[in-house]
């Protein structure tokens, strides 16, 4: 695999969440110091938007939808994860793992926008 995997508990996910704005469809990492109006806020809804792929409690990531997408087949939820994990990682993108949730909380974004924000 060519991608990497980063895991964040649960308080570090909502911190990252906290610590990034939208602005033209471009999510940054705010600045120390700069005041960012609320419309340019970020949680995962938001920030659904600009992943790959997720496999979220918050938010709908569609697994059977994204496994057709990339022209695959799988026999249940968990096989087709895997295969979309897999398939993401091969082409250099980051799969955020957060811990300590009750359910399974996993992003997958793409090269740039993980380095962009940190996450690499």
């Amino acid at each position: 695999m060519h991608g990497a995997v980063k895991q964040l508990s649960a308080a570090d996910w909502e911190a990252f969440l906290a610590g990034l704005y939208e602005r033209d469809d471009r999510l940054e990492l705010r600045r120390a110091g700069e005041t960012y109006p609320p419309l340019e806020d970020v949680d995962a809804y938001g920030f659904s938007a600009h992943a790959e792929a997720m496999h979220s409690a918050e938010v709908d990531g569609d697994v059977w939808g994204t496994l057709e997408d990339i022209e695959e087949s799988a026999g249940n939820e968990e096989e087709a994860w895997q295969k979309i994990v897999a398939f993401y990682l091969e082409r250099g993108c980051v799969l955020i793992q957060v811990t300590g949730t009750d359910e399974r909380e996993e992003w997958l974004v793409g090269e740039d926008l993980a380095r962009r924000l940190q996450l690499l």
